[in-house]
C-alpha cells in the first residue's frame, strides 16, 4: 500500500473520530439545553465545522495532488503527536462528561470543571486541536494545509476561548 494511502487511512480514521465526537456532543448538548443551558457564540461555530472538515479534505488533497514525500522520521513523530492529541480529546470529554460537546452551552448552576487536564490548563481541549492540526497533515509533509489550519484556527481560538471564558464566567 503506498504511503499516500496509508495516510488516506489515517485521515479517515480521524474522521469516523470526529463522527463519534458529534454524536456525544449531540447527545450532551440536548441534555446541556434541557436543563436550561443557554448557548453562546453561535456565530463562529458554522467557521468552525467547516475549518475541521477542512482540515481533514485539505490534507488529502494536498497529499494526492502535490504528492510530497513521506519523511519517516517526521511521519512518525506527527503520528504520535495525532495519538497524543485523541487521547487528551478524550480526556477532556471523560472529564467534562455531560457538560462537554462541540459548541459553547453553560448549564446554570453547575459547578466549573477542575478535575483532569483542567487542573493544570484552562482548555486542553483547544490543545488538542492545535497539537492535532499541526500534526495530522504533517504525517504526510502537508505543509500547506498544516500551516493554513493552524492560522486560521488561531483566530478562531482567540474568539472561541473569548466566547467560552465570557459563558464560564457567568457561572460565577
Amino acid at each position: 500500500m503506498s504511503s499516500e494511502a496509508l495516510f488516506t487511512v489515517l485521515v479517515l480514521a480521524v474522521g469516523l473520530e470526529r463522527v463519534a465526537e458529534l454524536a456525544v456532543s449531540q447527545r450532551n448538548a440536548a441534555w446541556s439545553l434541557a436543563q436550561g443551558g443557554v448557548e453562546s457564540g453561535r456565530g463562529h461555530y458554522p467557521f468552525m465545522v467547516v475549518l475541521h472538515t477542512g482540515l481533514l479534505g485539505g490534507a488529502l488533497v494536498e497529499v494526492w495532488m502535490r504528492r510530497p514525500d513521506a519523511v519517516p522520521v517526521l511521519a512518525w513523530a506527527m503520528l504520535a503527536l495525532v495519538a497524543i492529541s485523541q487521547g487528551l480529546r478524550w480526556w477532556c470529554i471523560a472529564t467534562l462528561g455531560r457538560q462537554w460537546n462541540t459548541r459553547v452551552i453553560v448549564v446554570p448552576g453547575a459547578a466549573r470543571v477542575t478535575g483532569g487536564p483542567y487542573r493544570w490548563i484552562p482548555h486542553p481541549n483547544y490543545v488538542a486541536v492545535v497539537v492535532e492540526g499541526l500534526a495530522l497533515p504533517l504525517v504526510h509533509s502537508a505543509w500547506a494545509t498544516a500551516i493554513v489550519f493552524t492560522a486560521l484556527n488561531g483566530s478562531l481560538l482567540a474568539t472561541r476561548i473569548r466566547a467560552e471564558d465570557a459563558a464560564l464566567a457567568r457561572l460565577a
